[in-house]
């Protein structure tokens, strides 16, 4: 690759306009133009995140999600958050499992210093020992809180139990003895072998022009790299085999005053044809107030305050679950309850009436869940970078319709019986009154 390659990825007609550069050291620069909005988001997002992190580095990605935001060669700390807090602007980052992002809002008027300071800080972040060692405090006052916030830390649990002793099992932060385990030369390391150009994906969305964006992005990283050539990191596609997943049991005595569960199993792999089947199945079961776990469990039986279904899917590995949140007393019931529902379900109980409210609600959420810059600088990025396809949103919403009662039932009965694993939290003794 000698040149910089553009292509039109939606037209204006197709919900765009959407374009994609890969420049010659193969970072990628995806731009959404949306006209009527004075607001830009800018992300850069890097493909690493936690699940490609050896044991002995558990933690360091999302050290470094921390750190960058320290100083760099241009920037202190201060200088990055109050260059946007100046202008009004709103500047995060996260870390999943497979990938890290980093972002900022604000007015279109202000990309180009949204761009210099995000990119700036990707590119030459110092590091240094000083802020390595006071972040790994901070780091671990947010490991700490995170375990203090019981109905977000069962899902931890429950993920440890579900994969086991593999990284998708791990938890983001890492732990308190891993953490305090990284060196600076490690997480330095880490920082120089997957913040590459060829590792990352800009994406930007709002009232913008693809070629003021690509100009914004050249400056700024060209400051730093040299620009050889170089081919874009693959989509991620996962390995021939399934990580593996495991079933079973465990109570972990907390002396809350609500108990916690999570009852889950082994779901779809990310780039699965049937994903939209389940987006349906999860409205049918537990996405909304008309949902039959929300109707049987708080409704009609008093049992819970919430429940609840979610689900994650990976490259190679996916699950379901259901969460409750009860009255200890309440917590073997609402078990029975939740198993009960959901083997009627996979026994083919599904009627049209739900298959259309389960449409209608996965519709509304594709569509009011676009409505914001972040949304669809989101959406353009992990396209990229995870899914390797850009359906428009219309194909999206027929992929819906299209969804049948039989498609419905058939998935059902494959995910709900499949092997179960509970995790349980609350002031439990005796712990042989949960089982699977």
């Amino acid at each position: 690759m000698t040149r910089a390659i553009t292509s039109t990825l939606l037209s204006s007609e197709a919900g765009g306009p959407v374009k994609r550069t890969v420049l010659p050291s193969g970072l990628r620069v995806l731009s959404q133009s949306v006209p009527g909005f004075r607001s830009v988001t800018f992300g850069v997002w890097v493909g690493v995140g936690s699940r490609d992190e050896p044991v002995h580095l558990s933690g360091a990605t999302h050290f470094l999600e921390h750190l960058l935001f320290k100083g760099t060669e241009r920037r202190d700390a201060l200088e990055i958050s109050a260059s946007l807090d100046a202008v009004g602007g709103e500047m995060n980052a996260f870390t999943g499992k497979e990938y890290t992002c980093y972002y900022a809002r604000v007015l279109d008027s202000d990309l180009p210093l949204a761009v210099d300071v995000i990119c700036d800080m990707i590119t030459s972040a110092t590091l240094t020992e000083e802020d390595i060692e006071s972040e790994r405090d901070v780091i671990d006052e947010e490991i700490a809180m995170h375990a203090d916030e019981t109905s977000d830390h069962i899902h931890d649990l429950f993920a440890e139990q579900l994969w086991g002793e593999t990284p998708l099992g791990r938890s983001i932060t890492g732990t308190p003895e891993s953490v305090a385990g990284l060196t600076p030369r490690q997480v330095r390391g880490w920082y120089r072998r997957r913040y590459l150009p060829e590792n990352i994906v800009v994406s930007v969305a709002g009232n913008v022009e693809h070629s003021d964006v690509l100009r914004l992005v050249r400056k700024a990283f060209e400051r730093h790299w040299v620009t050889g050539e170089a081919t874009p990191s693959p989509v991620r596609r996962g390995t021939a085999r399934r990580v593996p997943t495991y079933g079973g049991v465990e109570v972990h005595h907390r002396d809350v005053e609500q108990a916690h569960l999570v009852l889950g199993m082994p779901g779809l792999v990310r780039n699965d044809e049937r994903r939209y089947t389940a987006g349906v199945l999860h409205g049918i079961v537990g996405g909304g107030m008309s949902s039959r776990l929300f109707q049987e469990v708080r409704e009609k039986r008093g049992l819970a305050y919430s429940v609840f279904t979610f689900g994650a899917a990976y490259a190679d590995s996916g699950m379901v679950g259901v969460y409750a949140g009860c009255l200890p007393k309440k917590a073997p019931e609402v078990l029975e309850v939740v198993r009960a529902e959901l083997a009627n379900i996979a026994n083919g109980t599904i009627t049209p009436d739900e298959l259309l409210r389960g449409k209608g609600q996965m519709r509304g959420s594709v569509v009011m869940g676009l409505e914001d810059t972040g949304a669809k600088m989101t959406r353009i990025a992990k396209a990229e970078l995870v899914y390797g396809e850009l359906p428009t949103v219309d194909e999206i919403l027929a992929r819906i319709d299209a969804v049948t009662l039989d498609d419905v039932a058939e998935l059902a009965a494959e995910l709900y019986a499949g092997n179960q694993t509970l995790t349980v939290m609350g002031p439990f003794d005796d712990k042989s009154v949960f089982t699977v």
